[in-house]
């Protein structure tokens, strides 16, 4: 049995914050603006998982208004969320993340990127797709006041 998840996720960009993407922080003079640590992708990503099961969001399963996800960082979210989808007899078949985000580039990020997602869903980085694009200036992310990620997830059974 297979099931598939969408998730998608956006947040402001604002200078002086760090700027963390699928678990790694990035040099940037900006970052997400956020109640956990504001890694927008695996946000996405959990969103993504936890609807391939139909259940709910991240922001259900993790509320920005509770203390205890005060600063979190997002990969413990992640590890959370593969542990109840492996509690319900599921494991990740593979995930492709979208990334659009003017600047900083992130190109050399992304195979580091894949191995630590990876690590913490503990799947083999050939099931771990990210990739990163530019929205050639136009709109918010284009105008650099955000990023916004899409990302797909298959379950296995």
């Amino acid at each position: 049995m297979f099931r598939i998840g969408q998730g998608y996720d956006v947040h402001q960009l604002r200078e002086g914050l760090p700027m963390w993407l699928c678990g790694l922080q990035i040099e940037s003079p900006v970052g997400f603006v956020a109640h956990s640590d504001g890694d927008v992708a695996i946000h996405a990503l959990c969103d993504a998982l936890l609807g391939a099961l139909a259940l709910g969001d991240i922001g259900h399963l993790f509320p920005d208004t509770s203390d205890e996800f005060a600063g979190i960082d997002s990969k413990i979210l992640l590890s959370r969320v593969v542990s109840l989808l492996r509690g319900h007899g599921w494991n990740v078949a593979n995930v492709d993340i979208t990334i659009a985000l003017q600047a900083p580039k992130i190109a050399n990020y992304v195979e580091a990127m894949r191995e630590t997602l990876a690590g913490v869903m503990g799947v083999d980085v050939s099931l771990v797709s990210v990739k990163a694009t530019t929205t050639e200036r136009l709109g918010f992310v284009g105008r650099g006041e955000g990023c916004e990620v899409w990302a797909v997830a298959m379950l296995e059974k």
